[in-house]
């Protein structure tokens, strides 16, 4: 994924960007980068690795080394950023978040189209946001240049830029996948991901962008440069698994959406006979615990941490490249309370089952402790499709989904034409589907949210929620 922040200020910029970009640490470690604007320096940039140590740590130093008053940071879990272009726009500094999956396709087009050339990076590949530059740097101005790389991307692309005037232009991906929301404050606007981020620097809400929205941030104020559209798709994943549980999008808080999900999901194993006779609830850390104590509330069954995820020196599992690096890693993280574990029946809630490699690592982890029985619930329906708007699963192919492969098992390439009835539990396709993963994951029992009761839980219009990775729907 990634995240970013920016702001327009009187004076400093460096303190807000500095902590506000250090707010969307949760959404990658693998590049950390900040850019100022000042009226005696110009254009400053700053990008540090930051896979092994925090940005907080990495750029600890920032004030003695750049001063502006705007500035914009990213955290990064793709290519470096943010980059400083220089073009017939002038020179800028830009960031982006999203995919970009047709990007071999919009190099070739550039090169022969344009005669122009891009800065390869080790392999030959090229920064994703220098792709973005380049598009955006055929038009006649920076809104007309979003709209267009907007336009021609398979993917997403919400877009960061500092100006050479200081002011700072913000895009919000046309179909709106991810948030971008403004805040204000005396004689300060700042442009966030994560809403909570600014509200932490005394800024209050300004307004939230809608779907292929772009505003400039000045110290006149806020300027519209395109209206929105009305064809919102925001990503449902930012509810149930990566945003941060004190964040608001489109009006509903995460943490709230997660115990109403856990909620419905206890609901639905009362109404269909399969609640279990266990002793503890719990959620798999960090994301699956409000699921979990939303379960637990509904279905009277008692809370418990049976083990705890040590987080002072362990980045999140999810971010290593390495599939075993981060199996490691999420092994390493997981500290048992014994008697908690010991000869207890345990129904634990994840955010969602994907590969199924760490969930099965985390059950005979638990079997290893004294368990003596673990049922699973996932706080999303199956995993169906390989998300190609966001760059939050790192999945090469959609048959390493665990859902997938155990359909090709089950009935082979047949059993793709009846995705819908193997996301249902009450379908015999639907059971099968449960049983095999649970005998290849040593679960008890497993059952998955339906779509319906995701939907509910997050409490915007089904149209407006991209649930690509469940049933394919665009």
């Amino acid at each position: 994924m990634g995240g970013f922040f920016g702001a327009v200020t009187k004076t400093d910029a460096i303190y807000d960007v500095f902590f506000g970009t250090d707010y969307h640490s949760h959404l990658g470690t693998y590049r950390g980068g900040m850019a100022a604007y000042d009226d005696v320096n110009g254009l400053q940039r700053k990008i540090h690795n930051i896979q092994n140590s925090p940005f907080r740590t990495k750029f600890e130093n920032i004030f003695e080394e750049m001063k502006g008053r705007s500035a914009i940071g990213c955290i990064s879990d793709t290519d470096p950023q943010p980059l400083l272009i220089r073009s017939k726009l002038g020179t800028y500094a830009i960031c982006i978040t999203g995919i970009i999956n047709n990007a071999d396709e919009l190099i070739d087009k550039y090169l022969t189209d344009c005669g122009g050339h891009f800065d390869a990076m080790s392999g030959g590949g090229i920064n994703r946001t220098e792709i973005v530059a380049a598009l955006i740097n055929q038009r006649k101005d920076f809104t007309e240049g979003i709209k267009f790389a907007q336009s021609v991307i398979d993917g997403s692309a919400s877009i960061l830029i500092l100006c050479d005037n200081g002011n700072v232009i913000a895009a919000r991906d046309k179909f709106g996948r991810t948030p971008v929301l403004i805040g204000k404050k005396e004689d300060s606007y700042c442009v966030s991901f994560e809403d909570f981020a600014y509200k932490k620097l005394e800024y209050v809400d300004e307004k939230e962008l809608g779907p292929g929205e772009i505003v400039e941030l000045s110290l006149d104020g806020v300027k519209q440069l395109a209206a929105p559209s009305d064809k919102l798709r925001i990503c449902s994943f930012l509810w149930t698994y990566y945003g941060y549980p004190t964040s608001n999008y489109e009006g509903v808080n995460v943490e709230t959406m997660r115990y109403r999900n856990g909620e419905i999901m206890a609901q639905n194993d009362i109404n269909n006979g399969q609640k279990p006779d266990i002793d503890y609830v719990g959620g798999v850390p960090d994301s699956g615990t409000p699921h979990a104590i939303g379960y637990s509330n509904k279905s009277g069954l008692p809370f418990a941490r049976p083990f705890i995820k040590y987080t002072p020196t362990w980045p999140r599992s999810f971010m290593p490249t390495n599939q075993k690096d981060r199996n490691k890693v999420a092994k390493m993280k997981q500290v048992p309370v014994h008697d908690l574990i010991k000869d207890k029946k345990l129904l634990f809630v994840d955010d969602s089952i994907v590969r199924g490699t760490q969930m099965r690592e985390t059950v005979e982890f638990l079997y290893a402790h004294g368990a003596k029985e673990v049922h699973i619930r996932s706080a999303c329906p199956p995993i169906m499709f390989g998300c190609k708007y966001l760059n939050f699963s790192r999945a090469t192919s959609d048959m390493e989904l665990i859902a997938r492969s155990t359909i090709m098992e089950l009935e082979g390439k047949e059993g793709f034409e009846h995705i819908e009835e193997y996301s249902d539990g009450s379908t015999e396709r639907g059971k099968a589907l449960r049983k095999s993963i649970c005998e290849k994951l040593h679960f008890s029992s497993l059952e998955f949210q339906t779509i319906d009761g995701l939907i509910k839980s997050i409490g915007i219009e089904p149209c407006k929620l991209c649930t690509y990775c469940w049933n394919g729907r665009e």
